[in-house]
């Protein structure tokens, strides 16, 4: 099939640095690029990974009664030397 394509420069740029690593045509070089790309475009998607969970261990109940005031945790503490 021949069909005319206007290129972005940056997807041009691409396309002749292939040509010239992969030593190839640039019909070829283009045809490949297309093909992987569809490919790539219509494969489903990947499976997300399994959620890495992090297990939760007991630190026994908590030697101060309430955690919300952050002064009397302090003081409790450090045996009332911070007030």
């Amino acid at each position: 099939m021949r069909t005319t394509l206007s290129l972005d420069s940056d997807v041009a740029a691409l396309l002749k640095r292939a040509q010239k690593v992969r030593k190839a045509s640039f019909k070829t070089v283009v045809n490949d690029a297309m093909r992987q790309g569809l490919k790539d475009l219509l494969a489903p998607p990947a499976r997300p990974k399994k959620p890495f969970r992090t297990q939760s261990v007991s630190l026994g109940r908590c030697l101060v009664g309430s955690l919300d005031d952050v002064a009397e945790v302090l003081a409790t503490v450090e045996d009332e030397a911070f007030r």
